[in-house]
């Protein structure tokens, strides 16, 4: 039997299945907003760390396991895959077994998708996430969910025709967005627009650090976080000149719709309409959850 398609974002009504995208540097001391709410949803589950985009899958290794082990999660297991062989193994495949939720350290997005892609490993990750899974990642982790994901791209100035933007398939989790992460930190707007100009349809999501996106049940992102997190939408676009030969040329688009998000926020991808919500509510929803799955 082939390996299975990748669901749209459509399929994600049908199950309670979660995806969490972290942009990078994530509290690791003091409140550890996000990584608390990682550590509640798997609650008595069994989270596999993937350290898999990592050049030091050690020493992630060695910080994540006993925050969350603090937190309250029992079960934590490391999955660490430097080969494709390695993606094919049983013994990589029975770190998965019985887990309800995988978290993809930081590093670099290829070492992911050139390991896995298309692997046992990866359809076991996939049949986690839509029997109603939790799927997080940061930095990388976080990009490499996406059907199309970045790779590189010039930062910290306006996009030129003929900059440097590397695009490349994600793991496919989600299709219709493309995120980018230390966004703002890393002046990273500019690249952004350029993958959005190339497809308008495409939803640009532009993660800060310490900052996360909840995408759960249907199309809605909800933000966490002490960050922002920008959302590009293209649809309205009436013109660019991404097709245009001088390639020198800094990109022109118009018509185009920014919305920054914070704590709270949310965002339906469907309707393509952002809704506020007080960050003050969030987080006493937050802290109520946690006090009852104490």
């Amino acid at each position: 039997m082939g390996p299975k398609l990748f669901p749209i974002m459509a399929q994600l009504k049908r199950t309670n299945r979660t995806l969490m995208v972290i942009g990078g540097h994530e509290e690791k001391d003091g409140d550890k907003l996000i990584l608390k709410e990682i550590a509640r949803r798997v609650g008595s589950g069994k989270l596999v760390v993937a350290t898999i985009a990592s050049k030091e899958p050690g020493s992630l290794w060695e910080e994540y396991e006993p925050i969350f082990r603090n937190l309250g999660v029992r079960h934590v297991y490391k999955l660490d895959v430097q080969s494709r062989e390695d993606a094919k193994s049983e013994r990589s495949l029975r770190v998965l077994d019985g887990a309800t939720a995988v978290f993809f350290t930081g590093g670099d997005q290829l070492k992911i998708t050139s390991q896995i892609g298309l692997s046992p490993v990866c359809q076991r990750i996939q049949e986690i996430y839509e029997s109603g899974g939790l799927v997080a990642g940061t930095s990388a982790g976080a990009s490499v969910m996406t059907e199309t994901m970045m790779v590189g791209g010039d930062g910290e100035a306006s996009h030129r025709l003929g900059g440097h933007l590397v695009l490349a398939p994600g793991l496919g989790l989600i299709r219709g967005i493309i995120v980018d992460q230390h966004f703002a930190e890393r002046g990273r707007l500019g690249r952004l627009l350029g993958a959005i100009a190339q497809n308008p349809r495409i939803l640009g999501v532009g993660v800060d650090e310490n900052t996360a996106v909840i995408i759960e049940r249907d199309s809605n992102l909800r933000v966490i976080g002490e960050g922002g997190v920008y959302i590009i939408d293209g649809s309205s676009v009436s013109f660019s000149n991404v097709a245009e030969e001088q390639k020198e040329r800094t990109l022109s688009i118009f018509d185009v719709n920014l919305h920054l998000l914070s704590q709270g926020d949310t965002y339906d991808c469907e309707s393509r309409r952002p809704k506020f919500k007080p960050a003050e509510e969030v987080e006493e929803e937050l802290v109520g959850a946690g006090e009852r799955d104490d």
